[in-house]
């Protein structure tokens, strides 16, 4: 059976399957979602290589930038090129001098993969940052948070069309999405977004992130580093985001369904209802 794969969009592809339903089979095709090696330069030094997909590429190399603590904030970003290589993508970003000291200080070796966000740190301290705490303003009724996960479904285009990405989007503070990003990693979908807003120039304090996946330790660790208050997931926290979520004084919120959903820490960021 023919597999080459049909490149129809940067970050979708056409695949010939083979496809079994009731004993009967069936030749056709089907989408799946693009899935490449991303590489990141900092003034020609290669330092991460992650696996992703190809959209937004200029938000994810912000936003890791920022979440890693290579930058400190997004004006130390001076330029990203996208150079497209025979094996995968190059992210070139020139960045300031005292952040290139810093990061050839701490360099290391590291590999990404979709499912962890830690590989590669060779000690416990590089691992295990702490952000400081945040000072955030945001107040949301579960209705708001529940709204605005709908919305954001609604809005996930290569998921609709592949069902093999996950998503993190932007509550603003009335309630409403202003961004959504996808990937096929749940930490780039959240580097994407935290990118994106940074460049915004939005406050973060007043706002919420929403995400289609678990809250792990480093979705959460993303979010206090960039000064947000509130994290809400579709799905479980871990024992390491709610301690994180805890001292960093974020709300998390796990499992938000629909009449569903479970606080693990700072409760007084959400209310039951707009009239509460």
């Amino acid at each position: 059976m023919p597999t080459d794969l049909i490149v129809t969009d940067p970050a979708l592809a056409t695949v010939c399957v083979q496809t079994w339903h009731a004993g009967v089979s069936t030749s056709g095709t089907d989408v799946v979602a693009t899935e490449v090696p991303v590489a990141l330069e900092y003034n020609g030094l290669a330092h991460a290589v992650m696996l992703a997909t190809p959209q937004d590429l200029e938000d994810f190399a912000l936003g890791f930038s920022l979440t890693e603590g290579i930058l400190q904030r997004p004006a130390d970003l001076f330029d990203c090129d996208i150079v497209e290589r025979a094996d995968g993508i190059a992210l070139q970003l020139r960045i300031a001098g005292d952040c290139f000291a810093g990061l050839k200080d701490r360099r290391r070796s590291m590999t990404g993969r979709t499912g962890c966000g830690l590989c590669g740190a060779e000690t416990l301290q590089q691992a295990i940052r702490q952000p400081s705490a945040v000072s955030s303003a945001a107040h949301f009724s579960a209705t708001a948070l529940r709204d605005g996960m709908a919305a954001m479904q609604q809005q996930q285009r290569l998921q609709q069309a592949t069902g093999a990405t996950h998503a993190a989007a932007w509550l603003d503070a009335d309630g409403s999405v202003a961004y959504v990003r996808e990937d096929v990693g749940r930490h780039n979908a959240l580097d994407k977004l935290l990118g994106v807003l940074a460049r915004a120039e939005l406050d973060l304090s007043c706002g919420a992130v929403l995400l289609t996946s678990r809250a792990s330790y480093e979705m959460v660790q993303k979010a206090a580093t960039m000064g947000i208050g509130m994290l809400a997931a579709i799905s479980a926290p871990t024992s390491l985001a709610v301690a994180l979520a805890q001292r960093t004084q974020i709300t998390l919120v796990g499992f938000m369904r629909a009449q569903h959903h479970v606080v693990y820490s700072h409760p007084q960021r959400l209310r039951e209802s707009e009239s509460t």
